[in-house]
């Protein structure tokens, strides 16, 4: 675990170093100070010799000067090296996502990805900064100031060795029985961060329905969830504190007791005992700062878990064998195809799927929700990879194409089409970067999008608000279309993506694609017979395989359910009403 975190601190290697390099030298300065304050007290003050304190009080200046200036170094550097790692663990986490399979993103979910590149690292920043300074400060201090306490009077000094081994398994206790805890903390977090983005990302669906108290109620279950498990672990965690207190004052007590009978046998000096008090309080504080450190590193550590699974996480659909770098046409062919989310063949949604597609045709899939449509078309840019079979596009298996070309070459658009802040053009040049202002009309033109882009005071310049809600349902859909067409692909797949047009609308579209576009290969799904009737095969889906394939003509004339399909649909677009035959039937 800590050789994959340690690849993020890459350029801050150095500056880490450094400080861990200051808080030495300040832990040095400052376990040196009791010492010559010994030597001042007994040698210049009680000996009453002046030239003796002159010297020692400018040699503690100068230790007072040098451990300032080194724990200023160090708290700004290990600052700015903490941030820096923070920053480059957080990159690195994004764009290891990014290059995940929608299966990968489906394990851990959107939520808790969230939670892990910003609560997670939020608190291994706060690790970092404590690793490299407090944490090698507190055993510096603690190191030198036991060896310089023994170098005064060993006696005294084994009052340390005694005491800090009980507080040492103490605290391993405590941060034994909290950790658990704390990995529940960050799932609870995840719950709450769903919670949260759910209800910002549907507030209009929220007060549609006047539901906003369930959503407090929701998210008063997820935060309370929180609060319970996180107090729970820092009952434990507060355990420190009067661990600490108690080692403290028993530490002082024997120091006051043992250092009082030596000074009364002349065993040890006034300056020798002041000396050992400034030890043990520096040797004390150094475990206090042991206990803020493992509190810290708990915190740090179930958070450490969840980022460096994202990272391990090898993506499912990989590119290293792809060798083809170019997509010759549109032809696509299902060749016995299953296909389950999770990979077992036993939760199929897809099964022994054979189709041809060939290139250049208009292909229509109609089916009931849940047919897996949607699923079909995934597997052609590889969303999603096969369970069993092969999907192969111009004649090769779509796992030998480098992913890039081959989803340059597979437009996709989706009936939830989202558009990203910025203005209309930026998000039409998603489909090309490099597209001229002439291209991006002639596409917005064919997606019947230029009309009412148009009609904004500043057209393709128009900024589009947060979920673009300054354009309605079907003018994103229209903007996705353009999109789309953008890339020139050898495929086009419209997955109920113009849903929340109107028919005439839809009709020019259509007209346009097959006038316009007459060599790419196109997929429409749809639940409207009317969009794919002109198609040149129509695919008829149920329950993850396919019913039957024809033309609209041949499935008129062959399939009752096709039959019955049209029918209902021109019963309602006459303006027919449907019957409840359930409810007639009980009546």
């Amino acid at each position: 675990m800590l050789r994959t975190l340690a690849k993020s601190v890459r350029q801050y290697k150095w500056p880490s170093i450094f400080s861990a390099v200051c808080v030495l030298i300040e832990a040095a300065a400052e376990t040196l100070i009791p010492f010559y304050m010994a030597t001042m007290i007994d040698q210049g003050i009680n000996a009453g010799r002046l030239s003796v304190i002159y010297q020692m009080g400018w040699l503690l200046l100068t230790l007072a000067a040098i451990s300032l200036t080194a724990g200023v170094s160090a708290s700004w550097i290990s600052s700015y090296a903490s941030a820096g790692f923070s920053k480059n663990l957080r990159q690195d986490m994004f764009y290891h996502v990014q290059d995940f399979a929608f299966a990968d993103i489906d394990k851990f979910s959107t939520s808790s990805l969230i939670t892990r590149m910003t609560t997670d690292v939020t608190n291994m920043q706060l690790a970092y900064q404590v690793l490299i300074r407090t944490a090698f400060r507190a055993p510096a201090v603690l190191i030198f100031s036991v060896i310089m306490a023994y170098t005064v009077n060993a006696e005294m000094a084994t009052i340390f060795v005694v005491i800090i081994p009980i507080l040492a398994v103490a605290l391993w206790w405590i941060i034994k029985t909290a950790q658990p805890l704390f990995r529940q903390v960050f799932q609870a977090y995840d719950e709450l961060n769903r919670v949260v983005s759910e209800n910002l990302h549907g507030i209009r669906v929220v007060k549609t329905f006047d539901r906003e108290t369930t959503e407090d109620q929701k998210f008063d279950r997820a935060s309370t969830g929180i609060y319970n498990v996180f107090t729970k672990a820092m009952k434990l965690i507060s355990l420190n504190a009067p661990l600490m207190q108690f080692v403290i004052s028993v530490s002082m007590m024997l120091l006051f007791w043992f250092g009082a009978r030596l000074i009364v046998f002349h065993g040890l000096t006034t300056g020798q005992l002041v000396s050992l008090f400034s030890y043990s309080l520096s040797i004390l504080f150094s475990l206090m700062m042991f206990s803020m450190i493992f509190n810290q590193l708990t915190i740090a550590d179930a958070a450490a878990e969840r980022i460096v699974a994202v990272l391990k996480t090898t993506p499912s659909i990989q590119n290293d064998a792809a060798d083809l770098k170019t997509v010759d046409n549109g032809a696509v062919v299902f060749d016995h195809v299953g296909f389950a989310y999770d990979g077992n063949p036993d939760h199929e949604v897809l099964h022994d799927i054979n189709l041809t597609i060939q290139s250049g045709q208009f292909i229509g899939i109609i089916g009931a929700t849940g047919a897996g449509k949607s699923s079909l078309v995934e597997l052609i840019p590889r969303l999603y990879d096969v369970t069993e079979g092969t999907v192969s596009v111009a004649g090769h298996n779509v796992k030998d194409y480098d992913l890039t070309v081959l989803r340059n070459n597979v437009a996709m658009v989706l009936q939830g089409n989202t558009l990203f802040s910025g203005t209309i053009a930026d998000n039409l040049r998603w489909g090309n970067p490099k597209a001229t202002d002439e291209q991006i009309k002639h596409a917005a033109e064919l997606a019947q999008a230029d009309g009412f882009i148009t009609t904004f005071p500043e057209q393709y310049n128009t900024e589009l608000e947060q979920n673009a809600n300054n354009v309605s349902g079907g003018q994103k859909q229209r903007i996705g279309i353009a999109q789309a067409l953008l890339k020139s692909p050898q495929i086009l797949i419209m997955d109920d993506s113009t849903s929340a047009v109107d028919t005439q609308t839809e009709a020019s579209i259509r007209q346009a694609l097959a006038t316009k576009i007459p060599h790419t290969t196109k997929i429409i799904i749809s639940q409207r017979v009317a969009a794919v009737q002109d198609a040149d095969l129509i695919v008829m889906m149920e329950n993850g395989t396919i019913s039957q394939v024809g033309t609209h003509a041949q499935l008129m004339a062959a399939n009752p359910a096709y039959q019955q399909l049209v029918q209902s649909q021109q019963y309602h677009e006459e303006g027919g009403q449907s019957i409840d035959t359930e409810s007639s039937t009980k009546a």
